[in-house]
């Protein structure tokens, strides 16, 4: 099997599946037993699958780990994409009755469910899914973090880090990607509400369905002591029973919302992550510009031998005398050389930035159509949810109205 062509995407070639979870006990770095989740990642040929052709799948076993380091190398090879997020290490954002438990089976199923859909997204990006590195991660079990540690992504990721954390200041910020990062914040901070908002909404909702299971046991034990009404109070109380059970059924399908909301809460990190490298080539540019404006200004002044600014050197030459024609001679071929390169390096900024900002923008613009169209989907989906729920309440107090009227 060979790495998708140029211009297509991975997912049009392979099928990629994260089947199941399992947890395993081992020794850690310092030799301490720990209990720790992999994950079954199958991959199969698409075209064996619509040929009707269902071959065993290839198939190895990923640590969560694995799949961050994954990503850390995506993030310092690919700066100018909005790298897909992984779920969440820990659950965040939780109503109280659910496990925050990060070895909790339902988590462990919903991170499962995300890492799948962290594959599928870098497998259907025209970019990343070409990426040999990604490919081997999919396809070979052992040696694969010898061969993603080789690239040398931990140093250009740590340079890059001093790099972002430094105090700069850019002096012509690009405004589209100042907005876009203002537009991040904000989206992430409203995503944040909208998840708090659905967690005490979800404990209220968990506490309506538990009053619905003491009815039912009310109406069970009144039952047992009429004889008359005691028929239609019992279906009553088996209608109420049934409703108060469905709760679980119905919160984790919320959860199912929540997670495809915290994706794109996740998602702005690497939205402003994009915005923030191009404020590093933007001060990297303007400080080689600086420079070389620098160099050219010493130059006009070994020429004319005037000094337009105070410097050490100015005073030095005016008390201990002017250099020597030979040595001026020898300066000036230095700053032209100097100039020389500073040149060069101020073009070859200034393509990596033009390019930059093609590449960003254009991955922005993609990344702005895949969130409207998520993000519609998913609300849309989330009211339909709640909709219904609120017919089955009608529906189960309309059929005890019915017993009570049969009494």
């Amino acid at each position: 099997m060979t790495t998708a062509e140029q211009g297509t995407t991975l997912l049009k070639t392979m099928e990629i599946n994260v089947a199941e979870a399992e947890k395993r006990t081992g020794k850690n770095a310092v030799n301490m037993l720990e209990t720790y989740t992999v994950y079954l990642i199958e991959t199969r040929p698409v075209d064996t699958v619509s040929e009707g052709i269902s071959p065993t799948p290839d198939s190895l076993w990923r640590r969560y780990s694995e799949f961050e380091i994954l990503r850390n190398y995506l993030l310092v090879t690919y700066p100018f994409v909005v790298v897909p997020p992984l779920p969440e290490k820990r659950a965040e954002f939780v109503w109280h009755k659910l496990s925050a438990d990060n070895m909790d089976p339902d988590f462990v199923e919903r991170r499962r469910v995300g890492l799948e859909n962290f594959l599928l997204r870098v497998a259907s990006h025209t970019a990343l899914s070409n990426d040999k590195i990604f490919f081997t991660f999919l396809t070979e079990e052992n040696g694969w973090k010898e061969i993603v540690f080789e690239t040398g992504f931990q140093a250009k990721a740590d340079s890059r880090l001093k790099a972002l954390n430094a105090t700069f200041r850019v002096k012509n910020p690009d405004k589209r990607f100042a907005e876009m990062k203002h537009y991040g914040d904000e989206l992430q901070s409203v995503i944040s509400q909208l998840l708090r908002v659905r967690a005490r909404v979800a404990d209220r909702l968990y506490g309506v369905y538990k009053v619905h299971g003491n009815y039912g046991r009310v109406f069970s034990e009144w039952s047992a002591i009429e004889k008359e009404m005691g028929d239609g109070l019992q279906s009553a109380g088996h209608h109420m029973d049934a409703y108060a059970a469905s709760v679980d059924d119905i919160l984790e399908e919320e959860e199912h919302y929540a997670d495809q909301l915290k994706e794109y809460l996740f998602y702005m990190d690497s939205l402003k992550a994009v915005c923030r490298k191009h404020e590093l080539t933007q001060f990297e540019l303007e400080m080689a510009a600086q420079d070389l404006s620098s160099k050219k200004q010493q130059r006009e002044e070994l020429a004319t031998g005037t000094v337009r600014t105070f410097s050490l050197k100015g005073m030095t030459s005016k008390l201990f005398g002017q250099e020597t024609p030979e040595q001026r001679e020898a300066k000036m071929k230095v700053l032209e050389e100097q100039i020389q390169e500073g040149e060069e390096e101020v073009k070859e900024k200034n393509s990596e930035c033009d390019e930059f900002v093609n590449n960003a923008w254009c991955d922005i613009e993609r990344f702005k159509d895949q969130k409207d169209h998520d993000l519609k989907e998913a609300l849309i989906s989330y009211a339909i949810m709640q909709i219904s729920m609120c017919k089955k309440g009608i529906q189960v107090w309309s059929n005890a109205k019915e017993c009570f009227n049969k009494m």
